[in-house]
């Protein structure tokens, strides 16, 4: 993770207290050595965070750190496996100040400890350019059994976990604060949105039960619709979605109710980091129970069909349309 003394001393006091797993080596090494568990494969994913564009720069920088963490420990989620560990590059200023650099640390502790992955190593460089972050979360599923992507079949019930859209609408709200949506909106309801725009809640408790039950899962990232959307067409089939079935908290039901054409950030906006699974008809109501067990709501928002294409319906059966599916990156 370091080849200077001036980064060894970084590292050593902000990012080796929180790197005590056996395979980091004490971040000592250039390299960890992890040694997989018995009778699995190992799941990898990344993702990478800019300022301005994933996160205000003025976010608190632990909030920053938790959200990196988050959406892989997502992925992993969605694949039906368990984390084992994670890998960082942190680009900063030069004049970042210690103090911003001290709680990023203690954010990602905190999630490391919680979701158990454990830093392992990675990098730290000084950039001219905006703070960018990334991290590569590795996981572990038991031997054949990783959730696809890909696996959607027709006549399959598609499922979502929690509640849809409140990142979208958490952005939307700090972004424009006086559109006519937000006029209703309790201090409690707007701490609510807010916080499910900074601190994603990965369903890593589905991980289990997604390997027993469901031919394709993803997790929501860029948009329900887009996503679902991207599920079916890689899995060679169609489908449709319910839009008054999506499940939304009260928050969201408050916004719409004054602003209805919020609705297409709620299903296009992005970064629910919730779950959507393609399930057997017959296994959807013993999946959604055992999520239910887990501490997870989950809900039948639309089903598979043989032919292709994607629609989304209102609650009359008229097509929904929308300007986008989805958030795109790039």
């Amino acid at each position: 993770m370091s080849d200077g003394s001036g980064e060894d001393a970084f590292i050593a006091r902000l990012f080796r207290p929180i790197a005590r797993h056996p395979a980091a080596r004490g971040l000592l090494d250039d390299a960890a050595l992890l040694r997989p568990p018995p009778d699995s494969e190992l799941v990898l994913t990344k993702d990478a965070l800019v300022a301005g564009v994933h996160f205000f720069p003025d976010d608190p920088p632990a909030s920053i750190a938790r959200k990196l963490l988050r959406v892989n420990v997502s992925d992993l989620a969605a694949k039906g496996a368990q984390p084992v560990g994670a890998l960082i590059a942190l680009a900063v200023a030069r004049n970042t100040a210690p103090e911003w650099l001290e709680d990023f640390a203690i954010g990602l502790g905190a999630d490391c400890d919680l979701y158990g992955c454990p830093l392992l190593g990675g990098d730290t460089v000084h950039t001219p350019g905006p703070v960018t972050l990334s991290l590569t979360a590795i996981g572990s599923v038991p031997t054949g059994r990783f959730v696809p992507r890909t696996g959607a079949r027709p006549n399959e019930a598609i499922i979502v976990t929690g509640t849809i859209g409140d990142s979208a609408l958490g952005l939307a709200l700090r972004l424009t604060p006086d559109r006519p949506g937000f006029a209703a909106l309790t201090p409690v309801q707007r701490a609510f949105l807010r916080d499910r725009y900074l601190h994603p809640q990965p369903r890593l408790a589905a991980a289990g039960i997604l390997r027993n039950r469901a031919s394709a899962a993803m997790d929501l990232s860029d948009g329900l619709a887009g996503d679902v959307a991207k599920m079916l067409r890689v899995s060679g089939c169609g489908g449709l979605l319910r839009r008054d079935a999506v499940p939304l908290s009260d928050a969201a039901r408050t916004v719409l109710a004054a602003e209805p054409a919020l609705w297409e950030a709620i299903l296009a906006g992005g970064d629910d980091y919730e779950i959507a699974a393609c399930v057997p008809f017959r296994r959807a109501e013993g999946f959604i129970s055992e999520l239910g067990a887990a501490g997870i709501a989950a809900r039948i928002v639309g089903e598979t069909f043989e032919s292709a294409g994607f629609e989304i319906l209102d609650g009359e059966g008229m097509p929904v349309r929308l300007a986008r599916l989805n958030y795109s990156h790039i």
